[in-house]
């Protein structure tokens, strides 16, 4: 960052009092493009319109540049403690890591500068005493940002200096608009504002015209997703039947690697693939939004920590466009959470798949989905389950997409797992309906207890909550054990040299071990047996003989 730096001490006058070291420990050696563009002109005071696809770094492009003005505004003027930056964002999920990022850029600042997430599900009054110490930066949803305020938790005419709005295009669709122009008229007149998007929608604009002041629009990418070289996009054409036999094969036969995430439309098949899964003994996280807030942030953690392989996440930010409708508590009747989203803005670190096991219903829903792999300068691979009825969204889907990011065919012979068809009937057999919603009441009242009743003891014993796992088998329906192995003979010949090569040294070895000795097979444990139960036969009738 170091010609940013430069920037801002010309700006300044003086060398930048932004704690340098702190970005040094999270590794960023170079700027990206958004950030290099972006920090100068805001540290000059203008308002920015900026465009960036998903994974650009856009949260610290806004992030460097409100620390550093809080820290040069408390330096050159000495007044009370008040809250001087508002961030808003349309999920709990990207609250909470805009907070973390945030903390990690002034881990050698604290003091100076802190931070307050309000978007969670706490109660108001267990957030009054953390408002009334005014943090410097408040992060929160449009709807707990008016609720508070309305309360007098906030108070934001009079101290404001900053607005930043996160994933801009996402706000109205998420039923936020409301919420934000009353929020505004509790705004100063005066105040520099930031909007951020990944795509530059009609929402976007309104937004614009409602926010900005004379602003600096920064269209950065002309693509929305990275490149053929850096991003690999694959469709495979087939049926319902045909998906659950498909994501089988290319989990249980190692075809796909990594850290995965897995989109379904609807929560009741979110259940159902993760039951097929269990059937076959490969775990997999559940990510949606009747799960516990506190849940959902714990299991995106240990995600990024490695602890999983699989997650198996909805996009309900797919039907938020057709719902605008406002709802009390930010839920509606089924118990979903209206402030849920994880296709949108956060931050899945060293994703390497993306499955969309439902193609998803838009193209910008695409483009969320998959821009969750291929972060910064990381490699990733999309791949695209496509039914006949999804034909047309796929041709939308082509047709935005420019540069050389185009979707390929998957090379997939599906004759070649035929042999599989049968296992995966005997497991749905097992994945009724019942089983479905007995799975889903079940992960639900586990992760509430989880969340709820251990919450305390978790803040006193913060190091067993990485014991605390979210893939555990739900089992509401009977698992037949022979379904976890594969059958060496119904693996397809083009992959018996890639598949499971471990295990094949492992049982080449396991031969070798039996034609020395070293290890009894059955049938040479059952003939030592009859050995010595004939010895001690012959040793009993000496034993009488000489009596």
């Amino acid at each position: 960052h170091r010609a940013v730096y430069c920037t801002m001490s010309e700006n300044r006058g003086a060398e930048p009092i932004f704690p340098i070291k702190a970005i040094a420990d999270l590794g960023w050696a170079q700027p990206t493009l958004i950030q290099e563009k972006a920090v100068p002109l805001a540290l000059e005071g203008k308002d920015l319109l900026a465009r960036a696809r998903t994974g650009s770094g856009k949260t610290a492009a806004y992030a460097i540049p409100v620390i550093q003005q809080i820290l040069t505004s408390k330096q050159t003027v000495q007044g009370e403690q008040a809250v001087r930056a508002l961030i808003l964002v349309p999920t709990k999920e990207l609250g909470h890591q805009v907070q973390t990022m945030i903390r990690q850029l002034t881990a050698y600042c604290a003091k100076d500068v802190r931070v307050a997430d309000i978007s969670g599900k706490t109660e108001l009054s267990a957030q009054k005493p953390i408002l009334m110490e005014k943090p410097d930066i408040v992060v929160g949803t449009p709807s707990r940002v008016q609720v508070h305020i309305s309360a007098q938790n906030l108070v934001l005419h009079s101290s404001l200096e900053m607005l930043v709005i996160d994933e801009a295009d996402l706000l109205f669709s998420f039923g936020f608009e409301a919420d934000l122009k009353n929020l505004i008229c509790h705004l100063p007149k005066i105040y520099q504002a930031f909007l951020m998007s990944a795509t530059l929608s009609d929402d976007v604009q309104a937004l614009k015209e409602l926010v900005l002041h004379n602003p600096v629009t920064l269209k950065l990418e002309g693509s929305n997703l990275p490149g053929s070289a850096q991003l690999q996009q694959y469709t495979v054409k087939c049926e319902e039947d045909e998906k659950f036999l498909v994501i089988y094969a290319l989990l249980k036969l190692g075809l796909v690697r990594g850290k995965t995430l897995i989109f379904v439309g609807t929560l009741d098949r979110c259940y159902k693939l993760k039951l097929f899964l269990e059937q076959f003994g490969i775990p997999a996280c559940v990510l949606n939004s009747e799960l516990p807030v506190h849940s959902r942030c714990h299991i995106i953690s240990q995600f990024n920590q490695g602890f999983y392989d699989y997650i198996i996440a909805t996009d309900d930010a797919e039907d938020k466009g057709k719902k605008k409708k406002k709802k009390k508590n930010g839920k509606n009747k089924t118990g979903k959470d209206k402030e849920y989203g994880v296709s949108r803005g956060v931050d899945f670190q060293n994703v390497a798949n993306v499955i969309n096991f439902d193609f998803p219903t838009s193209v910008e829903s695409y483009i969320h989905r998959v821009g969750r792999t291929a972060r910064a300068d990381n490699r990733g691979t999309a791949l695209s389950f496509v039914a006949h009825s999804e034909l047309s969204v796929l041709e939308e889907v082509e047709a935005s997409l420019t540069g050389d990011c185009a979707l390929k065919p998957y090379a997939f012979k599906m004759e070649e797992i035929q042999g599989f068809k049968y296992r995966c009937q005997d497991a749905m057999r097992a994945v009724t309906r019942q089983a479905v919603k007995e799975a889903r009441i079940k992960e639900i009242k586990q992760e509430l207890l989880n969340s709820q009743k251990l919450k305390m003891y978790f803040e006193d014993n913060p190091r067993d909550l990485q014991l605390l796992r979210h893939d555990k088998a739900l089992h509401p329906a009977a698992v037949k054990p022979h379904l976890r192995n594969v059958p060496e003979y119904l693996i397809p010949s083009t992959l018996q040299n890639r598949v499971n090569p471990l295990l094949r040294r492992k049982n080449k070895k396991k031969l070798k071990l039996i034609a020395k000795g070293v290890i009894k097979t059955p049938f040479k444990v059952r003939e030592i047996y009859r050995t010595k139960q004939k010895g001690l036969k012959s040793l009993l009738q000496i034993n009488m003989a000489e009596r």
